[in-house]
This record gives C-alpha cells, structure tokens and sequence, in this order.
C-alpha cells in the first residue's frame, strides 16, 4: 500500500514520513519542489520508495497517469506558506487549485485525503470555530485556504465517496522548520536570538498590545502529526478541524 506525501521535505510533511518511518511504512511517494535545494535536509533521514517533483506529480494526477496500484492515502501538506506573498494569481493556481484537482482524484479513486488548511481563514477573529461567518482571511495566503475549505464544506453536503480531513494549523513550530526563513515560527527565532545573543527581542506595542503582550496559541509539531495518523487511522472521519492547544500563551 502506497502512501503520499506533499511538502514532504517541508516543515510538517517530513515530520509525518518520519511518523510513518517510525510505523515502519515506507511505501511512500515524497512530493516537493527542490528548487530551494536546501530543503533536502529534511528527507535525508527518510525512508521514501519515490520522490515527484510537484509539478510533475500534479501532471500525471490530472491526466490520472500516477502508476501507484492501492494508494492509502494522500497527505497534502504542499502549499505556499508565506502570508507576505502579494502575488494572488500564483497564490490561488499553488494552493487553491492544486488542492482542488488533487481532491477531485482523490474522490474519483476513493482515496482518503488529509490537507493542511490554515488559522489564517479567521483573520482578525477573536473566535475561532469552524463557522463561515467567523471566516474573515486578512491576506490572499489565508483566502486561499478559505476558499478551498468552502468547496470541501459542499462536497461534504453533497456526499464524499472517501475521506477528507482539513486541518487549520495554528502556530505550529518544531524540528525541520530551519528553511523557513522569516516564516518560520516565533519559537525558532526566539530559540536562536536567545542562543546567539543571550536574549529574545520581543514584539513592540502594536494594536491594544502593549510591548511583548501580544499571545499566540502554539501547537508543536509532534502533536500535529498525532493528530493527522489519528484520522488516518480512522477513515471513517472527515470534518474540517482547528489544530491547536485551544489556549493562547
């Protein structure tokens, strides 16, 4: 049984292969975009059976050519995460309709189907239920995200013929999230200003936030991947769901 993972040489998707390693499957088809070569780091501690480049990967999936007998199920965790990405037409062909053409396959195979959605739908939002009248995105990052989670809710209305699971990742942080950059979480670069200058430089007062008052909820990385093998174990579930602590700090 073949299982495949997007982002895989990114932040959570190489930690879930990890997860997986650690079942001992390794019948996995890593999919990324190694441009940034870098980023190869974090699959070379992997056990993978193939890597795809995305855009070849998303080629055979339209033209249902991928030769991949008993897929189990694909973890999409490929997307542009960059919330200061202004660049709205890549933004939506990269994560919205990506994932769109990725689900419709997924459907067409009967092939459970677990995504990354993203906090970001809230926006500015001081209640974060799964509600549409709560979703309020700030940037076109978190309307990609948005948009894609409203096609789900209707397929989900309509009827799905195999799982699908959205997961709107909160401040996630933890190991493999080094090629990040400036997008890498608050805890990674506080980790290494405190290590490299002996203290944390923090937020200054901005919108009813004093200086270093502002709070964020923060979930590691260990425990999302719990969290994704938990519906992959139980493929009977679908939903769209918040993962985080549920406290901010």
């Amino acid at each position: 049984m073949t299982i495949i993972v997007t982002g895989a040489a990114g932040f959570i998707g190489s930690n879930i292969v990890q997860a997986l390693n650690r079942r001992g499957i390794t019948d996995i088809v890593a999919v990324d975009n190694l441009s940034r070569g870098e980023k190869f780091k974090n699959l070379a501690e992997c056990e993978i059976a193939h890597y795809l480049d995305k855009h070849e990967f998303i080629r055979q999936v339209r033209e249902h050519e991928l030769p991949y007998d008993n897929i189990e199920a694909v973890f999409h965790d490929g997307a542009c995460s960059d919330t200061m990405e202004h660049d709205g037409r890549y933004m939506m062909d990269n994560n919205y309709q990506y994932s769109l053409d990725l689900l419709d396959w997924c459907q067409d195979e009967r092939i459970p189907y677990l995504y990354a959605s993203s906090a970001a739908v809230y926006g500015k939002g001081e209640i974060f239920r799964e509600e549409r009248e709560l979703e309020k995105p700030l940037n076109v990052y978190g309307y990609s995200k948005f948009q894609f989670d409203q096609v789900v809710r209707r397929r989900m209305k309509e009827g799905l013929t195999a799982q699908v699971v959205g997961f709107r990742y909160f401040n996630v942080y933890g190991q493999h999230e080094q090629h990040k950059g400036r997008m890498a979480s608050v805890a990674f670069h506080h980790f290494n200003q405190y290590r490299e200058n002996g203290y944390v430089n923090l937020f200054g007062a901005n919108d009813g936030y004093g200086n270093g008052e502002q709070t964020r909820d923060f979930v590691s990385v260990e425990d999302v991947v719990k969290v994704n093998l938990f519906f992959f174990d139980h493929p009977e579930k679908s939903g769209i769901f918040n993962l985080g602590t549920g406290r901010s700090q």
